[in-house]
């Protein structure tokens, strides 16, 4: 078998993962969970680029989404961007593993696409920085390789997942990265011999710490600028609340407590989106012995790649990383005090992503061992036994995540709303970040008006509250408007003031609506819209375009330098994979 059907397995095999995990998913409509929001004929608008002043968040993912919508129906691509998670992760986490037999490889891939992180994650909606963990199995190669001829070239390739994924994927990414990079090029540095020794030669594309870790930081610097310039030239700025460290904590999700739910890939923050039966006592057990023979193998039969140590000190700093809002809340809140930014660390839990990494492999590495003892059996168990403890997230996460159709209500709010000339924003109550429509029977997700009207600014409750704490509103207008909303019935002259044109409401609120002089301009089964005549036109804190046109144009210009050159394979399904020719491809060093 080649090396490039070894990959076609493996990409097959992720493929079966993915139509057996999504299930309902993939009939007609959109799969709506929490942060996963897609809507159908998605347009560009300021939004999409962070032009308007929110938090850009969002900031490629809407984008990619909404290019990828241009060329298929907008269901459909957001199936094949979730069928492209578990095909590349249990592509990438495979071509890791040394060896030359399926069973290893496969057991790898299994566990990296099947295992709590995964779950957890796309219950929680958040495909964006899925994408990013899909790859990291190719990152952590490439990182180590950045030195070689090539090197630099390869590892922006390997970043774009995460760069579609946006800021918190390339966080992830960028920091596992940063620390393989790091790690592996100062253990290449041979010591000078000693007295009477021979000298021994350096190891094929060593290199300083310091330029390695440059090299890193540049590509992922450059795959920021879409998000980081709009984030940095926020009129508001970027939010600071320490506060909100303890709710975004990893949480204990099995018997081990916080420390260990993390150790077995779990710990989300968010008790809701913990699938079915996971925890449970004997099956938890079972999967820490998976777990605890995973790591051992990975340091004992794990350690011929040139990334091998790299991966574990990523796995290490990641753990602690994830642990630090659970165990030093102080610390993390006293960081955000300091710099805003560092609030990007307070979702524990994503930063376990390097130890899925180390974990698949080892898993892979003791398959090899079983393999070569001829225990098939035990290298068949294997690839099993992920899917085995994880049952329930076959089948949509048992019938979790199924795929609805917008009402017809809202196709005709937006007609209504886009063929209006007159200038004003909307405002849609009630004023709740998160919904749980009966058509979508009832499970909880980000409002979806924001992106689904293209013509006017959509200004929305962004606030988030977990346990009965509310993290503040982000978005200028809605901090604003926040005071008059909250009561239900906002005075239509206030809103005309501050430049609503219309407001929509979710009609099965049925008192919920705008007092004073407002037209009802639709009344159906599921919206209601009401028209307020003579908003003013209220200049909102937008973001300039021209930095973050620049911005684009530059990653812009990167990736195409990462592809000149290159030839494609099968390395890196379904992104037509690309890798540069360099003297020491395929040399495996000892």
């Amino acid at each position: 078998m080649t090396e490039r059907t070894r990959h076609l397995v493996a990409a097959l095999t992720g493929l079966g993962l993915g139509l057996a995990a999504l299930g309902p998913g993939l009939a007609p409509g959109f799969v709506l969970s929490y942060d996963m929001v897609f809507v159908p004929d998605p347009a560009f608008t300021a939004m999409t680029f962070g032009l308007t002043g929110t938090v850009p968040r969002h900031v490629p993912s809407d984008a990619f989404a909404t290019a990828l919508a241009s060329v298929v129906p907008a269901d459909a691509a957001q199936k094949l961007v979730l069928l492209a998670i578990f095909v590349m992760a249990c592509t990438a986490a495979a071509s890791l593993v040394p060896s030359r037999r399926m069973p290893p490889r496969l057991a790898a891939g299994v566990c990296y696409a099947w295992n709590p992180f995964v779950a957890e994650r796309l219950l929680l909606g958040q495909w964006a920085l899925l994408l990013g963990y899909a790859a990291l199995p190719w990152v952590v190669a490439a990182a180590a390789r950045t030195a070689e001829p090539g090197g630099t070239r390869r590892l922006v390739r390997t970043l774009l997942p995460a760069a579609v994924g946006g800021f918190a994927a390339l966080t992830v990414t960028g920091i596992t990265a940063l620390t393989v990079a790091l790690t592996t090029a100062r253990w290449r540095r041979r010591p000078p011999p000693g007295p009477g020794e021979r000298p021994v030669p350096a190891r094929p594309g060593g290199s300083a710490p310091l330029a390695a870790a440059a090299r890193v930081a540049a590509a992922v610097g450059v795959l920021s600028l879409p998000w980081l310039v709009p984030g940095v030239l926020r009129p508001a700025g970027l939010p600071a609340d320490g506060e909100a460290v303890g709710l975004f904590a990893a949480r204990a999700d099995t018997p081990f407590g916080t420390l260990g739910s993390l150790l077995l890939l779990g710990g989300v923050w968010n008790g809701e989106t913990v699938p079915d039966g996971y925890g449970a006592p004997v099956t938890a057990t079972i999967w820490l012995l998976v777990v605890v023979v995973a790591l051992a193998a990975y340091r004992r039969w794990g350690r011929g790649p040139v990334w091998w140590r790299g991966a574990a000190v990523a796995a290490a700093a990641g753990f602690a990383v994830a642990a630090l809002g659970a165990v030093a809340a102080p610390v993390l809140e006293g960081l955000v005090g300091l710099w805003p930014g560092f609030a990007v660390l307070r979702d524990g839990q994503q930063y376990a992503a390097p130890l899925a990494v180390v974990v698949a492999v080892g898993l892979g590495a003791a398959a090899e061992r079983a393999a070569e003892a001829r225990w098939p059996g035990v290298a068949a168990a294997a690839m099993a036994v992920p899917v085995f403890l994880l049952p329930t997230l076959a089948w949509g996460a048992a019938g979790e995540l199924r795929a609805v159709h917008y009402p017809d209500d809202w196709a005709r709010a937006r007609q209504i709303i886009d063929r209006d000339p007159a200038p004003g924003d909307v405002l849609v109550l009630p004023w709740a970040s998160y919904r749980s429509y009966p058509w979508n029977h009832g499970r909880r997700v980000l409002d979806p008006l924001p992106r689904y009207l293209h013509g006017r600014h959509v200004i929305a409750d962004d606030a988030v509250t977990v346990d009965g704490t509310t993290v503040p509103p982000e978005d200028p207008r809605a901090v604003r408007l926040a005071p008059a909303a909250k009561n239900g019935a906002p005075a239509a002259a206030t809103l005309r003031d501050a430049g609503v044109r219309y407001v929509v409401v979710d009609a099965e609120t049925g008192a919920v609506r705008p007092s004073g002089p407002a037209t009802e301009v639709l009344h159906g089964a599921d919206l209601a819209v009401y028209r307020i005549d003579g908003a003013a036109e209220v200049p909102g804190e937008r973001v300039p375009a021209a930095p973050v046109a620049a911005a684009w144009g530059i990653m812009s210009l990167v990736v195409f330098w990462s592809i000149l050159g290159a030839r494609i394979t099968l390395s890196l399904p379904l992104l037509g994979s690309i890798k540069a020719r360099s003297p020491h491809h395929r040399r495996r060093i000892p």
